[in-house]
């Protein structure tokens, strides 16, 4: 353990952190643990969690909110990573809703946090069904908000522009000033029409960072983590022609196999510390 002292005028506090070597010994731990899903492994080389979850600065002492988590692939890194010292909140689909994947989905995602509470028992659900439901985490109270491969589902069943400009305000709403948005998206290449981005899964990179920025934030970083050169974002099924979805089936199997994942933006924004 670290201790770093700080003097402010006749007091002095003693704070007491983790060092980064045994925050990343944690991260790699919750990574490689024997809890997680065979297949939702089989997908770490192209999800690159531990390098995306240092790339967003994510501490095992943080109140992280993970938007939309579907199935709980990033919750099954997250929830043991933060179990001990911090707070993970799954902000899921509303089981009220009319829509019966939305009813399916949370239910599925329920089922598997209540299977194992040894990994999953301080996990807090909450509610997000854009553009209706949108208040998820009390004001202020976040050190991370992190969505992975969830905006072009805001763009395409919402108004496109529109609701994504609600969905990160509600972003900004929930983050501490100083605190940190993470964004993983399937990236759609500049030189291709708006149009591409109505049914492919595939977004314009500048359309997200002035989504993020008409909420206010602040573009920090950008990262190649995620990148995949080998895509060309351009398949008869959109981004689920590829792995893991293959909506073809067998009809060229082996080539979309052979491309991987998608190519995918990694974008980090900041809520600035004073407003």
């Amino acid at each position: 353990m670290n201790k770093i002292k700080t003097l402010c005028g006749f007091c002095a506090t003693v704070l007491i952190s983790t060092s980064p070597l045994t925050q990343a010994n944690e991260l790699q731990q919750a990574v490689i643990g024997e809890h997680r899903t065979a297949s939702y492994q089989a997908r770490d080389e192209y999800r690159n969690p531990q390098q995306t979850l240092r790339f967003f600065d994510v501490k095992p002492d943080m109140t992280v909110v993970e938007i939309s988590p579907g199935g709980g692939w990033y919750t099954e890194i997250l929830a043991p990573y933060l179990k001990d010292n911090g707070k993970l909140i799954a902000a899921h689909f509303d089981p009220n809703s009319d829509v019966e994947y939305y009813q399916r989905s949370h239910k599925n995602f329920m089922q598997k946090v209540e299977a194992n509470q040894d990994v999953y028992g301080k996990v807090e659900v909450s509610v997000f069904q854009p553009p209706q439901k949108l208040d998820f985490a009390p004001a202020g109270s976040a050190d991370r908000v992190l969505t992975f491969r969830n905006v072009h589902n805001w763009y395409m069943r919402g108004a496109g522009e529109e609701n994504l400009n609600k969905v990160f305000a509600s972003f900004y709403k929930a983050l501490k000033p100083g605190g940190v948005l993470g964004v993983v998206e399937h990236r759609l290449p500049g030189d291709r029409p708006a149009e591409d981005m109505e049914q492919s899964g595939y977004m314009h990179e500048a359309v997200v960072i002035k989504a993020a920025e008409h909420a206010g934030f602040k573009l920090a970083a950008s990262s190649d983590i995620n990148a995949n050169s080998r895509d060309s974002a351009d398949h008869p099924k959109g981004v689920w022609t590829l792995p893991p979805s293959l909506r073809l089936g067998e009809e060229n199997r082996d080539h979309y196999l052979a491309i991987g994942e998608s190519d995918r933006m990694t974008l980090k924004f900041v809520k600035p510390a004073q407003e």
